[in-house]
């Protein structure tokens, strides 16, 4: 939802000239950004359990923009592959693994079960998302085809880092965004099954 009001601007201004400036000056890969963008973010879990979140969330922040060049970077290059979007599909889960497991870190005993929870929904989410994605014509400038939700990866870091600087906070938020996420993953499964259905008919 936020990226559809922001992306135009923000791929306009933020990554597409330098995306054109990797592509024109340097042998730099959409790979090689991409296992950067994932050492990045995954270094949150460290820095959570260091006790430094202000750190960890600009981390964070930096690995959800280098998560964005490297497609850009490829789609410039003519080199997206499939094996260029399991290795980002890949690098994006053990980031928000270890986003997870960062907040955790900060009181395992009291944070576990919305920990927990928080996993689960993710992890449902992301199964609803590829295997829809199989089954649907891909008529996007993305590698595989790509549904749209209520809670992506802006509004989940949106989440992310309110709970890492709010740390009170943690609970309330952590089911808001686990309820969020089941209720992408639901809309999702029926917008799928009802698309079914009309070309069925038709």
């Amino acid at each position: 939802m936020i990226e559809a009001f922001l992306r135009p601007a923000y791929q306009k201004i933020l990554v597409s000239p330098i995306a054109v400036k990797i592509e024109q000056k340097t042998q730099c890969s959409p790979q090689l950004i991409t296992l950067f963008s994932c050492v990045v973010g995954c270094s949150f879990s460290l820095l959570m359990w260091a006790g430094t979140p202000l750190l960890a969330c600009v981390l964070l922040l930096f690995s959800g923009y280098l998560d964005t060049l490297d497609g850009t970077l490829a789609r410039l290059k003519h080199t997206n592959t499939p094996q260029g979007a399991v290795m980002d599909i890949t690098a994006d889960r053990l980031v928000e693994f270890s986003v997870i497991l960062g907040l955790l870190l900060v009181n395992p005993v009291s944070r576990a079960i919305p920990a927990l929870w928080m996993l689960g929904s993710v992890l449902l989410c992301v199964t609803t998302f590829l295997v829809i994605g199989i089954f649907s014509e891909n008529s996007g400038e993305k590698s595989f085809h790509y549904s749209t939700g209520i809670m992506e990866r802006a509004e989940a870091f949106c989440f992310f880092i309110l709970m890492a600087l709010l740390p009170k906070y943690f609970n309330p938020l952590a089911w808001t965004f686990t309820g969020l996420v089941f209720l992408t993953a639901a809309i999702r499964t029926w917008q799928f099954h009802q698309s079914i259905h009309e070309n069925n008919s038709n």
